[in-house]
């Protein structure tokens, strides 16, 4: 394995509270040193002067779509977009055919992800079978499994039994693993396309209201209260919902949540050319919401970003709007928005941004190689970035098989110049280096 030497690079990490200029020496797999105007005679040297050196990001929420759809994607193709993206480990949601809910699915897909060999990839098993609802999916069995699962969901779902919720933070509560909810009331969000609002009644569209998703985030709130069961809220998008999970944190309940660049970027208003990239579940929704979720990002009430990476083939978007499945692509713009709408403006720092995006979701999901800090004998899972390079978004030339973004075109500020996995560079002046893909 190659040595490298990444030179006069700015360390910034959240993990050991390190936001200095040094070299950092990768060797062997981990980080060999770092300090300043250190030598490594024998090492491939890497001018980062003017660049940003942090742990790997880590993304809780990306759809592989593999097995089932690898029309859309497939967890190599999903690997090289996370890698081109800064990230060194993904979360793989269970929404897949056949869906993981058995350790034989978990394991598969995990297996999958390490024969890539671009990232670490996680494997979140399904609460229900087959995404029902209703009868536990192996729960235990793909805690134990190799894959050894530690969050459980049935994203694109919210589960409406609330029963059966309780039950399974029951249950997960006793191995302390994580109850992820897609906050979504089916009925109240039954046909609709996007937000309900001033918007929605303008373009003749029927809406999903935000009490959809504040009402579930309001019962599973409650019911952990109730269990103890660790409890986490997927893509948050509502002011009210924000401020259940801040007052949640308040009381001390084990509560975490996160929210998307989309989120954090974007309203209603991307609609209004009836765009179907825009289309996203949960929806786009108000400037307040917007604000709010800025507010709880910066406050840490939401406690990582997530990008919610749901790849859809041309064919499934380039129809009319109603027709077209909700979701975008996201690992390969998720550093790029996040500098672009919430340091450059000022909202938070880049410390804070790498904390949201690598050292807690890290913490999180219990990733132990993952997050920094960044210090000698760690993993050398890294990235390294240009905070001030400004470039033009071209989904064409996105490592993900699928297209379907709303960014398209946008002018954003930050770029991944250099991407480490275990030691590995994967990514190098801003190419997947050939022959990465293992």
């Amino acid at each position: 394995m190659s040595a490298y030497l990444i030179a006069g690079g700015r360390v910034v990490d959240p993990a050991s509270g390190t936001d200095a200029v040094a070299d950092v020496v990768v060797a062997d797999g981990v980080i060999a040193n770092v300090g300043p105007n250190l030598s490594a005679p024998d090492a491939d040297v890497l001018d980062a002067t003017g660049y940003i050196v942090g742990p790997g990001l880590v993304d809780m929420h990306t759809h592989l779509r593999e097995p089932g759809r690898e029309d859309e994607e497939t967890i190599a193709t999903a690997s090289a977009a996370a890698a081109a993206g800064g990230y060194t480990a993904v979360c793989a949601m269970p929404n897949t055919d056949p869906v993981a809910d058995t350790a034989a699915v978990v394991e598969k897909v995990w297996a999958l992800g390490r024969e890539a060999g671009l990232v670490e990839v996680v494997v979140a098993g399904a609460l229900s079978r087959g995404l029902g609802g209703e009868k536990m999916g192996d729960l235990g069995e793909m805690a134990r499994s190799a894959a050894r699962v530690t969050l459980f969901t049935d994203d694109g779902h919210g589960v409406q039994n609330a029963l059966f919720a309780r039950r399974a933070m029951e249950y997960l509560s006793a191995f302390g693993a994580i109850y992820a909810e897609h906050c979504e009331d089916a009925a109240l969000s039954a046909g609709g396309h996007m937000h309900e609002g001033n918007r929605s009644a303008e373009l003749g569209l029927r809406g999903i209201p935000a009490a959809a998703e504040e009402l579930m985030a309001a019962r599973d709130i409650a019911l952990a209260k109730i269990t103890g069961c660790r409890l986490h809220l997927l893509h948050v998008s509502t002011a009210v919902t924000v401020d259940a999970v801040r007052r949640a944190k308040a009381e001390g309940l084990p509560v975490t949540a996160e929210a998307t660049p989309h989120h954090f970027t974007l309203t209603d208003d991307a609609l209004t050319g009836y765009d179907p990239n825009a289309k996203v579940n949960p929806p786009l929704r108000t400037q307040v919401d917007r604000a709010a979720v800025i507010e709880g990002l910066v406050d840490g009430t939401i406690d990582a970003i997530a990008t919610d990476h749901a790849p859809h083939a041309l064919e499934e978007k380039d129809v009319e709007f109603q027709y077209a499945p909700p979701g975008l692509v996201g690992l390969e713009t998720a550093l790029a928005l996040g500098i672009s709408e919430l340091v450059a403006p000022g909202h938070m720092s880049l410390m804070q941004l790498i904390e949201r995006m690598s050292s807690t979701p890290a913490r999180i999901l219990g990733l132990e190689a993952q997050g920094g800090p960044v210090t000698a004998g760690r993993p050398a899972n890294l990235v390294v970035f240009d905070p001030d390079a400004t470039w033009t978004v071209d989904p064409m030339k996105f490592q993900s098989r699928s297209k379907n973004t709303p960014f398209g075109g946008r002018s954003v500020t930050g770029k991944v110049v250099h991407t480490f996995f275990r030691g590995r560079q994967t990514v190098r002046d801003g190419a997947l280096i050939s022959g990465a893909l293992v």
